[in-house]
């Protein structure tokens, strides 16, 4: 038989709802960030720059793009003959289809893959955070304490720890109880979503609780595992981690990226970020072109101006264009004379010559305040949008658009214009 120390099992097949129209047709894992990189690629990173060289991706909604970004794991190193990376989705067993209807359900349904390895522990990880973390030095605490189960934690500011799972520990990290999402938290640590379990502990656990509806690590295995005596403990993260699972966060840690001296450093050279790159052509920068503080993808043909961006790689931006505060994903086509600005403009897009977007005052969106807010201007994957069209603040727009569709040539601040299969 195989015998790994610890494997890591990645759940990626979330679908990111709060993103909107960018998780319309791809899993939230394989949304582009930084300009060059998919979300998936900093926990595969964390991977193998950890030691960690198999590696089980559970993939569930819309998994066509992911699966082709992950491949057989050649850029994490992961193309192995034992262990590796394997792409895990929801299969059809002998008695029944299912899906996976909960983190540890989709766990307990992969029980067979995991006992291949006949581990000692199995890593629980989560595709949609943006972060580097040794689980090395994860793993050689949960030794030390002689863990049953570790929960990273991340400290978060007080008055954010009512939006997350907290854990309430003694002055050794050994966690007492757990909140989940508390009115009134007793405690700021809040839970990342990355554990170690010892196997014995993790598939006793899952077994037990096969048949609970919706079966979840924190809501359901975790709590069982601790009222039955097991040692859980708290490793307490201290580096940068971000869940970007808003628009306004996502934006936010793009945007972080570009600052003078940027918190999360993608050009570090003791710890890559590993990614799926196509053979691309140089960039071009015209003299007539203007940048400032902006990462720049290959293959960008740049005529305009570039303020505060990411860019991300075979984009255009057409003479007298000026983009500020902008995410735009890769092949998008940015007429001549268009304004962007506070845009997140998803991949293939191609946007008219002298159009305004992210302009006039901030209102509301009209149909999904929550998701559609903080002033952005959100544009789906292959939209098309004509020439001469002013588009509003907390706006979206998705699919192919024409003139009759801007009422005056303008969507107004708060407005949406989404193909109904995005809704």
């Amino acid at each position: 038989m195989i015998k790994k120390e610890m494997i890591a099992m990645l759940l990626a097949g979330g679908q990111g709802s709060r993103l909107g129209v960018l998780t319309a047709d791809v899993a939230k894992p394989a949304v582009g960030f930084g300009g060059k990189y998919s979300i998936i690629d900093f926990p595969l990173s964390n991977c193998i720059n950890s030691g960690v060289d198999t590696v089980g991706v559970l993939t569930q909604y819309q998994p066509m793009k992911l699966n082709a970004h992950i491949g057989i794991g050649i850029p994490w190193d992961l193309d192995r003959n034992i262990g590796g990376v394997s792409i895990l989705p929801p299969y059809e067993k002998s008695t029944n289809a299912e899906w996976y209807t909960g983190t540890a359900n989709a766990i307990y349904q992969n029980l067979r893959y995991m006992e291949s390895y006949n581990p000692d522990y199995v890593l629980i990880l989560g595709g949609d955070h943006i972060y580097k973390m040794d689980y090395e030095e994860m793993l050689n605490y949960h030794k030390k304490n002689n863990a049953d189960i570790t929960l990273a934690t991340y400290p978060v500011p007080w008055e954010e720890a009512s939006r997350f799972g907290v854990v309430i520990t003694d002055d050794d990290l050994k966690v007492r109880d757990f909140e989940e999402k508390p009115k009134n938290p007793r405690s700021n640590l809040a839970s990342m979503g990355i554990y170690i379990f010892s196997w014995k502990v993790l598939k006793e656990a899952l077994i037990k609780l096969k048949d609970q509806e919706g079966c979840d690590f924190g809501k359901h295995i975790i709590p069982y595992c601790h009222e039955k005596g097991d040692r859980v403990f708290a490793y307490k993260f201290e580096g940068y981690w971000k869940d970007v699972g808003t628009l306004g966060s996502y934006w936010a840690a793009n945007m972080e990226l570009i600052d003078m001296v940027p918190v999360f450093d993608l050009y570090d050279e003791f710890w890559k970020i590993y990614t799926r790159s196509e053979t691309i052509r140089p960039q071009y920068i015209s003299d007539t072109a203007k940048i400032n503080r902006a990462i720049i993808g290959e293959g960008c043909e740049i005529y305009g101006e570039v303020n505060n961006s990411v860019i991300g790689a075979g984009v255009t931006i057409g003479e007298g264009a000026v983009i500020n505060d902008c995410i735009i994903m890769k092949n998008t086509v940015i007429g001549a004379g268009t304004e962007i600005h506070k845009g997140i403009i998803a991949e293939n897009t191609v946007i008219g010559e002298n159009c305004k977007l992210g302009v006039g005052e901030s209102v509301p969106n009209d149909f999904k305040p929550a998701i559609y807010a903080d002033d952005l201007v959100t544009v789906g994957e292959d939209t098309v949008i004509p020439d001469n069209v002013t588009v509003g603040k907390n706006t979206v727009i998705s699919g192919g658009t024409c003139e009759d569709d801007y009422v005056g040539g303008i969507l107004p601040s708060g407005g949406s214009l989404i193909k109904a299969g995005d809704r």
